[in-house]
């Protein structure tokens, strides 16, 4: 899609929610779809064996992201399975070793507190960290509820609503002589924010391609071996034997090659996405301070690409129908947007009622059309 077929519609600024293609990952898709439409499961002929060749490409390409190796990659449909897995597959080393406790945060996407809860129905021992003003969790916290028979701790690389990084260094290195497994759901940071993602002490990351400028429908989990053992996971689903047996079915190779384009580029143009992505937020943030806004979130470790934040005298509601027409903009995750209930992520983090129905996510990217900023400030300007 180009900048012209665009012309009209507003601005978007909810990548946090879904990102565009990136035009060489379309490209990619497509020769999959209808050139190579080999299954890569297929290995008695050149269709099936240019299937598997890529996949096998993929798995590289999004193994570099996080400095892993490539058979620790197994595809899934997105991070929310990958979660699934990642948790509910411990289950049953958990129930054989005896370690029944979780340690999760309060400000996790429902794709990890649900997996959770239903961890609890089980009979595991859920704790659920407190977060700092902030929004993110304090390191010391994990350490006062850490316990011998801890099976995984679980915690978010940045923030979808508020995009606050969460210290993943700390964590890492306080579970560094612990046996309990690192997961990290890594939706909103992965191909982003590098470094982080690249400690071998994570055991687990989850990713989902939507996120990276790549395909909906495909994402994947990381499962780092620690020396020769790889995590004790079982699958949730059986049938086939697919991806060392953790995910059967067909690999859907279109996605596959997608996820592997856009998991190489976000590598290659790191650089060059973030400063553009820090020119938006400069920009915005000039804006927005002379509106009075209040911003939710430790602005020191705030990511490039998003901001949240409230304007006193003004609920979400009102900001969303003043920006219509000009800026496609959210009041918080996309999953639970039909909702219509406060954020739980906002509340965790102690904000007063008024400011949490105030809260206004804007999220941007690299291809991002020029914001007409100023006709955002006059449009909320107009209203207060």
């Amino acid at each position: 899609m180009t900048n012209s077929d665009n012309e009209g519609r507003p601005v978007y600024l909810d990548a946090n929610a879904t990102t565009p293609l990136e035009p060489a990952v379309l490209d990619e898709v497509m020769h999959y779809f209808i050139v190579e439409f080999g299954n890569s499961g297929s290995r008695t002929h050149e269709y099936g064996q240019a299937a598997k060749s890529r996949v096998q490409r993929a798995r590289e390409q999004v193994a570099e992201v996080v400095a892993a190796h490539s058979d620790e990659v197994v595809f899934t449909s997105g991070a929310t399975e990958s979660n699934n897995i990642a948790l509910l597959g411990l289950v049953e080393h958990g129930e054989k070793t005896g370690r029944r406790r979780v340690i999760t945060t309060a400000i996790e996407h429902k794709a990890v507190i649900e997996p959770v809860e239903q961890l609890a129905r089980r009979g595991f021992d859920v704790v659920f960290l407190p977060t700092t003003a902030g929004g993110w969790v304090d390191p010391q916290a994990l350490a006062d509820a850490l316990t011998p028979d801890t099976l995984a701790v679980s915690v978010m690389q940045v923030n979808n609503e508020t995009g606050v990084r969460q210290p993943l260094a700390d964590i890492a290195e306080l579970l560094r002589d612990h046996q309990a497994y690192l997961h990290v759901d890594a939706a909103q940071g992965f191909g982003k924010e590098l470094a982080a993602l690249r400690d071998p002490r994570i055991d687990l990351i989850s990713i989902s391609g939507h996120k990276i400028y790549g395909p909906k429908g495909v994402g994947a989990l990381v499962a780092r071996r620690r020396g020769y053992k790889r995590p004790p996971l079982v699958p949730l689903v059986h049938g086939g034997g697919q991806e060392r047996g953790l995910r059967p079915g067909t690999l859907p190779v279109p996605l596959v090659a997608g996820l592997g384009t856009a998991a190489h580029l976000a590598v290659r143009d790191n650089e060059t996405r973030m400063r553009t992505c820090l020119e938006h937020k400069s920009a915005a943030l000039r804006v927005f301070d002379r509106l009075g806004a209040e911003y939710n979130g430790d602005p020191d470790r705030v990511v490039a690409h998003a901001v949240n934040l409230s304007i006193p005298g003004l609920d979400s509601e009102a900001l969303i129908l003043a920006l219509k027409g000009a800026a496609a903009v959210s009041n918080g995750s996309a999953c639970t947007s039909h909702s219509y209930e406060p954020s739980h992520v906002l509340i965790a983090m102690g904000l007063p009622v008024e400011r949490v129905q105030g809260a206004l996510r804007l999220s941007w990217s690299h291809l991002t059309a020029e914001v007409d900023w100023e006709d955002l400030h006059d449009r909320i300007a107009a209203i207060r």
